[in-house]
């Protein structure tokens, strides 16, 4: 069979160009889309950017998540926004040694931000976006729609810690439970025991290794979209808080600048698994999800409220991000770093104080003997004798 030889790419039909296209993933897509104008021209279908997210966040295939997306951009907007992941390397850039605490000069205004620019949010224009991979596989998908109980934000939520509980509150598919599971035949290394993986670890590599989360946050008012998960696990706890469990967690350094005194926190996403049966229990080694949610950590570990909360959300949609997953990972690190410093820092003055305090009560129950001595010889007709003389 002959083939005909092709003089340039204008000669070529452009549906062959769309079938090329299509079977690339996002960021060979956008590659392709700079290499000539035929492709640059055609790679602006958005039919081509919704396949696309259809595979990376299977939840975009909802009727209501793709009316969304539509809404505030469509799928190309949407890949460029959600696709790199956020990076804040503005740590060291503030001094830390002034954050010791929040004053207490400070009024309500001050300490919670511009009351305007508050009223301008509504925990109903956040919707959350989530897919869990186990070796590219789809283990969970969920959406949820608004803040759980923030109805009356004005009260408890106004200054209570934020918390996410994706699987207490989120929407379940139709076709199943809500429940997402583990098992060999995911991929999922085979145990024998607790015991055995207490000592060799296996299961727990597999995890760390293997999951990969995305949690997309979408303001439908402002229109905008980010990532906040780091996509591969930035640390976790085997065995906590039972034998059983196994915490993974993911998350992203979020700009606080001019909302809290520590100008940056952490935003932390936990998942947790819990081993449901083993190898030798007469079937395979299977686990069970039964956490994933989100909350925000200031420097100091403390939980960020509801309403400040809201107000990093917002800003986090439009702060810096990066295709290069090494870059996400140096910037968690810095913050780790700086924090570790900063508490370190703390536990040095704790000990300072608590020398200073024994220094004194040492010195007070010196002048106490003293005094003790100076009244007994007082007695014996010395009184011209003074307690410093004891002091030594």
């Amino acid at each position: 069979m002959s083939v005909a030889p092709v003089e340039n790419m204008s000669s070529l039909n452009t549906d062959l160009f769309y079938d090329i296209l299509k079977r690339l993933d996002g960021p060979t897509l956008a590659t392709a889309a700079c290499t000539c104008a035929a492709f640059c021209s055609i790679s602006k279908e958005e039919r081509l950017w919704e396949d696309v997210c259809s595979s990376m966040w299977p939840s975009t295939n909802r009727e209501d998540v793709k009316s969304l997306i539509s809404s505030i951009g469509g799928f190309r907007k949407f890949y460029a926004d959600c696709f790199p992941l956020i990076v804040n390397k503005e740590v060291t850039d503030y001094q830390w040694n002034d954050y010791l605490e929040y004053p207490e000069e400070w009024t309500e205004a001050e300490y919670y931000g511009d009351m305007d620019e508050f009223e301008s949010i509504s925990p109903s224009d956040f919707v959350s976006i989530v897919d869990i991979r186990y070796k590219d596989k789809i283990i969970c998908s969920k959406v949820l729609w608004g803040i759980p109980n923030a109805n009356g934000f004005n009260g408890w939520f106004y200054n209570c810690p934020f918390r996410i509980d994706l699987l207490t509150y989120a929407a379940r598919d139709d076709d199943d439970d809500g429940e997402a599971f583990l098992s060999v035949a995911n991929g999922l290394p085979p145990i024998a025991s607790m015991e055995t993986e207490r000592k060799d670890g296996k299961l727990w590599r597999g995890l760390r290794d293997g999951l990969r989360l995305s949690w997309i946050v979408v303001n439908r008012k402002m229109k905008q979209a980010a990532n906040l998960a780091s996509w591969c696990p930035i640390g976790g706890q085997r065995h906590w808080p039972t034998d059983k469990d196994f915490v993974i967690r993911f998350g992203s350094i979020l700009p606080a600048r001019d909302i809290l005194p520590c100008q940056v926190v952490e935003c932390i996403l936990s998942m947790k698994f819990r081993v449901i049966c083993t190898e030798g229990e007469g079937a395979e080694t299977t686990l069970k999800l039964t956490e994933l949610s989100m909350q925000l950590e200031d420097m100091e570990g403390s939980h960020v409220n509801g309403r400040n909360s809201l107000l990093i959300l917002k800003e986090a949609l439009s702060c810096r991000r990066s295709k290069n997953y090494s870059e996400v990972l140096e910037s968690c690190n810095l913050y780790s770093k700086v924090q570790n410093e900063l508490k370190e820092e703390k536990m040095r003055n704790e000990s300072r104080k608590i020398c200073n305090i024994a220094i004194c009560k040492t010195c007070l129950l010196g002048t106490n003997i003293a005094l003790a001595f100076m009244t007994i010889l007082q007695n014996q007709h010395s009184p011209n004798l003074s307690p410093h003389v004891f002091c030594a």
